[in-house]
């Protein structure tokens, strides 16, 4: 990522919102944590994620802005295998704290993780990407102040 047209740590720091591809054409937006080189997701028994990738561990995700008034368009695409791996609270928190700021008393019900680290049916999906496509598409905006 050294050769990247923008500095590609910052851009996966912000809390965006990527889409997961697995199996054969499923796709879903994910909130994630980039570290460790590897893309971090939840999964439980909410969701069927950890089960697609248990069945098939290739997958991709693209994580992308596109901001029409300054005309900025980032894109980060990575394809390889997942796994699933037991759940860690402190990860969650890195990760939660991204999406829904510092003050855990203010978060909704639904994302506090659990205190005691015993995360019974929940689970990490970690992502790690064989390939990495990095792009600036960023244009000159025809809209907006002229």
């Amino acid at each position: 990522m050294t050769d990247a047209p923008f500095d590609v740590e910052e851009f996966l720091r912000q809390p965006l919102v990527a889409r997961v591809a697995t199996g054969k054409r499923i796709v879903r937006p994910v909130w994630f944590l980039w570290e460790d080189e590897a893309f971090w997701i939840f999964s439980g028994q909410w969701s069927r994620l950890a089960e697609r990738i248990r069945s098939d561990a290739a997958f991709e995700l693209v994580v992308d802005t596109c901001d029409i008034g300054t005309g900025r368009v980032l894109q980060v695409i990575a394809r390889g295998h997942g796994s699933v791996v037991e759940f860690d609270v402190e990860r969650a928190r890195r990760k939660l704290v991204r999406y829904l700021g510092p003050d855990e008393s203010r978060w909704d019900g639904r994302f506090k993780p659990p205190k005691d680290g015993a995360a019974k049916g929940i689970w990490w999906v970690k992502l790690v990407p064989d390939k990495l496509w990095i792009s600036d598409q960023s244009f000159k905006p025809s809209i907006g102040d002229s």
